[in-house]
Order: C-alpha cells, then sequence, then structure tokens
C-alpha cells in the first residue's frame, strides 16, 4: 500500500486538508490544479516554500482541499500543512522548516469590531459643538 501523509493546516480563518503522496509534484487544489488556484507568482512561491527549503520539489503529489478565509491565509494554511506533513515524513526536515517558522501557527487574527464605533479601532468623527 502507498504510504498517504494526512495533515492540517490553519491560517486566520482558513483551513487547508491536505492528502500528500509520493509522486511527481502535481499539487491540486478543490480539484483544481494550484496555478489555476492560486493565480499570482507570490501566492505559487508560498505554496512551494516548503518543498524548496528541503529539496523535495517534484517528489511529492499534494490533494488539498481549502476552506474559509481569503486567498492568502488558504495559501499559507496550505504551506503549514505540507510543512507538517514533510516533518511526519522526515523528521530531520524538521529543524530547516522550524527556522523559517513554517511549522508556527501565526496566531494574528482579525480584531473585533467594538460598539459604539464604525470598525475595531476607528471611531466616529468627533464633534465639540
Amino acid at each position: 500500500m502507498e504510504q498517504v501523509i494526512n495533515t492540517i493546516g490553519r491560517r486566520k480563518t482558513a483551513v487547508a486538508r491536505i492528502y500528500m503522496t509520493p509522486g511527481s509534484g502535481k499539487i491540486t487544489v478543490n480539484n483544481r490544479d494550484y496555478k489555476e488556484y492560486f493565480p499570482t507568482g507570490p501566492l505559487q512561491f508560498i505554496v512551494n516554500q516548503a518543498f524548496q527549503i528541503v529539496d523535495a520539489e517534484g517528489k511529492w503529489d499534494v490533494k488539498a482541499n481549502l476552506d474559509g478565509g481569503g486567498i492568502t491565509g488558504q495559501a499559507e494554511a496550505l504551506r503549514m500543512a505540507i510543512a507538517r506533513a514533510l516533518c511526519e515524513n522526515n523528521a530531520e526536515d524538521r529543524p530547516a522548516l522550524k527556522s523559517k517558522s513554517l511549522l508556527m501557527r501565526d496566531p494574528r487574527m482579525v480584531e473585533r469590531k467594538k460598539p459604539g464605533q464604525p470598525k475595531a479601532r476607528k471611531r466616529f468623527q468627533f464633534s465639540k459643538r
């Protein structure tokens, strides 16, 4: 039986669930090619970053289910899931990925809106008279 590594990655409100198998480097996101799903260069770089760090480009096939958040959050969630899967496969890759902080869940979230204000920090115009 072929080895399948299943991991999860999160960023903001985006969740990436991936299934990684040894293969030819095909990355499928929500049944579409990742270059079609992430049309810009920087987002494609983010998705491939973990593979580039451990010199594993073209060695793994990734099937990803992305849900929630925006396009950047989804790309970064996918990057985290791939990094976790690479660590699960080979523990020696961990220090290299950790030094680039690809294994850390980014805790930054959107600040909530406060009552009596139009946004989280913006206030309505002050009128003295």
